[in-house]
Formats: structure tokens, sequence, C-alpha cells
């Protein structure tokens, strides 16, 4: 990723960034020499150059297996347990991989990212006439969401294949020793994946938690991993003028610290829309807290400049925008000639797509520093598993400087855990059942 925030110098100072270093100095020595707040799950810092050697072979062979006995796998899991997988399916693979008859792989499928029923009872319908897999990623094999959609999934594969069988298509990534999860594992025999104790759901990616459902889809983990441990070298630096993950960092801190409390990160490639997901939940779990953090947000352009557009030119300017342009798209052509000139578009044709979509990158850019909006820009320059790993790699390692200059801890969620003590005590699960005669209380007096 190459980072650049000329279009937002009317907004930031070069001596600024500079009286930064100190801050990101000392965020660094926090984060390398494992001294800072939630320091015990820093672990994805050098994951890249330490990869198991044996259960990696573990995930091409479990990967190859799936693809041979399955039209179809469901990744049950939640936050950082699928959109990891997700973003990189979407950005690497075809944009209509799951309907393309030339994929390379089965198709993938999520689950127990919500408690839809409608979601649950329509995926069970789609795959009812499929040979299908299941891998269930869940570090307790306790939580909610996955937990009843896994429920689901495991009786349909036993009772359509028998519980021999079925065994052979659940692949479950959880903790290496404890757990539900790990237990039902050990007990059944299903073929498990560990997601190391050091490192959190949110930072997961380059673990068996996206490596299993990424080979699965046919995607370059080789390539992915080549693109992270190339990325922990060149943002080792300390120095803001030379590390450019860390000029980011300081960059929206300086913007925060001026008021802009929400980041929007734009995007000109539709496929970049759950990367963008993976980046909202890895800032916002890891950043607000405290009373403390900027706000993630998230838009996909053109689509959005006719809906967010607005708001972002003339709203209220307490926001920045981080621009994630890809230099060299997968796939060009042009536009083609249409007689008559009927849509007034004739000066266009010869130009290609992407020229079109640069000049719309362009114009917006300078229309949004025009309105007010400081703009970041970072540039990746292609779209494959190679960049894939070292951006997943950048934003892992702002995201934890970030945090540290902030002064949180980047990497623990106290605050999810509140849904879910009410959602408990609401359902009388036991233990919580005084506190769900209350809330019960509480709710028909609001």
């Amino acid at each position: 990723m190459q980072f650049s925030w000329q279009y937002a110098k009317d907004f930031l100072t070069t001596n600024e960034m500079e009286t930064m270093q100190n801050r990101v100095s000392a965020a660094h020595d926090e984060l390398h020499e494992r001294k800072g707040l939630g320091s015990d799950f820093t672990g994805w810092l050098d994951l890249p150059a330490k990869v198991d050697a044996g259960e990696y072979t573990r995930i091409k062979a479990a990967a190859a297996k799936i693809r041979q006995q399955a039209e179809v796998l469901i990744v049950i899991g939640i936050g950082g347990s699928y959109l990891g997988a997700k973003a990189a399916i979407e950005m690497l693979c075809a944009p209509f991989y799951n309907i393309r008859k030339d994929r390379s792989g089965p198709q993938i499928f999520f689950a127990g990212h919500n408690i839809s029923s409608n979601y649950l009872a329509e995926l069970k319908e789609l795959i009812a006439d499929k040979s299908f897999a299941v891998n269930v990623i869940s570090k307790s094999g306790t939580t909610t969401e996955p937990a009843i959609a896994f429920r689901f999934f495991k009786l349909l594969l036993e009772e359509k294949y028998g519980k021999d069988e079925a065994r052979e298509r659940i692949y479950v990534t959880t903790d290496k020793s404890r757990g539900a999860l790990f237990s039902l594992a050990k007990e059944e025999g299903y073929e498990r994946f560990v997601i190391p104790d050091d490192v959190g759901g949110r930072y997961s990616v380059l673990t068996p938690v996206g490596l299993l459902p990424m080979a699965a889809a046919g995607i370059d983990t080789d390539a992915v991993l080549s693109g992270a441990r190339d990325a922990m070298d060149a943002y080792g630096e300390r120095s803001i003028e030379k590390n450019d993950c860390y000029a980011y960092a300081a960059a929206r801190n300086i913007l925060y610290e001026k008021g802009k409390t929400i980041e929007v990160l734009a995007n000109y490639e539709g496929s970049l829309h759950d990367f963008a997901e993976w980046w909202k939940q890895l800032y916002g779990e890891s950043e607000g807290k405290d009373g403390k953090g900027i706000f993630p947000a998230a838009v996909d352009f053109s689509t959005d400049l006719h809906s967010m557009g607005q708001y972002l030119q003339d709203g209220k300017r307490n926001l920045f925008e981080t621009v994630i342009r890809i230099k060299t798209p997968r796939r060009d052509m042009d536009v083609p000639e249409m007689a008559g000139n009927i849509d007034g578009l004739g000066f266009l044709e010869g130009k290609t797509v992407d020229y079109v979509n640069t000049r719309a990158f362009l114009g917006t850019l300078l229309a949004h520093t025009d309105g007010g909006v400081p703009c970041l820009l970072l540039e990746m320059e292609k779209q494959d598993a190679y960049h894939f790993g070292r951006a997943v790699y950048f934003f892992e390692k702002a995201c934890g400087i970030s945090g540290y200059i902030l002064g949180v801890n980047p990497f623990d969620q106290p605050g999810v855990e509140a849904y879910k003590k009410n959602m408990f005590a609401l359902l009388g699960k036991p233990g919580y059942a005084e506190d769900g005669e209350r809330l019960s209380r509480r709710l028909g007096t609001m």
C-alpha cells in the first residue's frame, strides 16, 4: 500500500506529522516489545514469518478435499471468524464467483453471522440438492450466532450422509486445547485447525480462520502470505517518513484530534465492499472504547456518490475520507460506440471504462477536498492475492499503532459483551433469570 496525504494538506501540516513521530515511536516500542495494553494478543505481528508448516500443509490438503467432495462450502462464523475470508473471496475471485460454472472451487456461502430465521431457512433450501461441507469457526464454540447455525448444518449433514460421512465433511477451526467446539471436534473426530491463543478474531485473517476458506475457493494462499511477509518487513521501520503504515496511523490521529471523528473508507471497485466490512470491524472493535475512537464507515464509489455523496460533499464537517485506489484493474474494456450518440457519451468512445472510473475518482477527490473533507489516499498496485496479503497486514499494524496513540487497548472488545448479557437474560439462560425479569419490566415501560 502506498500512502499519500497530499490531498489533506489544508488540514494537516508537515510540522504536525513530524511532531507525531515521538508518539508513533512510543507506540512502535509498545507493540514490538510486547509491553503495551493487550500485548498477549499481538501474535499477528510476526505471524506471516511463523506459519506452522505442518498445519499449513493440512490446510491445503483439506481445501483440496473440500473441492473434490463438495459443491458447496458453508463457512460458519461471526465477526473476525468470517469477514476476512469473505473479503478475500469477493476481492480475489470473479465478481459472480458463486454462479460461475468455471469457478476454481465450490460455491461458498456464509452462515452464523446473524440470527435471521429467513437467512438460515433459505440457505438450507438452496443447498438441499447439493453436496456440501462445513467449516465452523469459533474459539469457544458457544457464541450464539455460529453455534445455532452449526446445529442446523451439522444435523443436515448427518441426515443426508450419516454420521460417519458427515464427520468427513466437517472442518473445525477453534482453540488448540479447550472450549466446547474443541471438545466436540475431538470427541467426533472432526479435522481441527488452530486459532492461535495470541491472535484475536479480527486479526486472524492470516491464520486457518481465513486461509482454509480462501484455499477452498482456489485462492493462492502462498501469494497471500508472501504479501503479508513483505509487508511485515516493509512496515517495520519506526520513521513516519519511511513507513507509509505509520504515516497513515499518524495522519488519522491528527485529524481525530481536530474533531474529525468519522473515517469514511471509499473504494472505486465494487469487489472491495467486503474488504471495507472487514476494515470496519478491525477499527471499530479496536478503537471504540473508553469514550474514544474514530467511527469507521465505508462507501462504494461511484455507486454511493448518488446517495451518500451529498452528505460527504455538503454535510457536517466532522469526517475525513480514506480512499483505496487500485492502480491496475484485473480487466478493462473500451466504451463501445453507439449510433446517433443518443446518450451524449460519444466523447467517451475509444476510452476504457477504467479511464472513466479514474476520472470519477480524481474529480471526486478534488470536489470533496474543496468541500472541506480531508482526503487520505491509499493505492494498491494490483487486485491480486499478494497485494491482498500486504493490505491486510498494513491495516492490522496501522490499527495497533493507532490504538496505542489513542491510549486504548486495541486488542480487547469489552463492549461486545453488553448485548450478549441482556440477550441471555431475556432468553432465560440459566444464571440470568433474575436479570431477565428486570429487563422485561424495563422494556415494558419504555
